[in-house]
């Protein structure tokens, strides 16, 4: 009983803290995630193939890399972690500026009535409970959501103003 109360407290403050973290980045980086919700309303399917392709290829390269520096000397340790964790760092900032665009993108379509950052609160609440759904939230809604969304930061980046 302990576990679950204690599960459902961190998925409480995890959801708190993701909806407060992507209303800053939706309002310091204002027109990257307009770009990026662009590209993920105009193309959903070429969004997810392509942040789905460079996530796996960049996570592999990554991954790798990491796996090399675990069993090699100190010099060559350094030499291969940096790039992965650079690797990784791109990574997330492609993921940060993909949620948000979702987030804004599902703001847009559930509650067109409310003002922009209760809709993108309440639509990034929404978003974190229905990606800690058991099985289909964690293996279907979450990938979907990771992939898509790195792949329309990608595409919001080639997109002509």
């Amino acid at each position: 009983m302990t576990d679950i109360l204690r599960l459902t407290l961190i998925i409480l403050l995890l959801t708190i803290t993701l909806s407060a973290y992507f209303l800053v980045i939706g309002a310091l980086f204002i027109t990257r995630v307009a770009k990026t919700q662009t590209s993920l309303t105009l193309t959903p399917g070429r969004s997810f193939g392509l942040g789905m392709v460079n996530f796996f290829f960049f996570g592999l390269i990554a991954f790798v890399m990491l796996s090399l520096a675990e069993n090699a000397g100190s010099f060559i340790k350094g030499t291969l972690t940096i790039p992965a964790l650079l690797i990784l760092s791109f990574l997330s900032i492609l993921l940060s500026l993909g949620l948000t665009a979702t987030v804004q993108h599902l703001a847009e379509r559930l509650f067109p009535d409310m003002s922009a950052w209760k809709r993108n609160l309440w639509s990034s609440v929404i978003l974190c409970i229905a990606c800690a759904l058991p099985f289909v939230g964690w293996f279907l809604l979450l990938p979907y959501v990771t992939f898509t969304g790195i792949g329309a930061t990608i595409l919001g980046f080639f997109q002509k103003s």
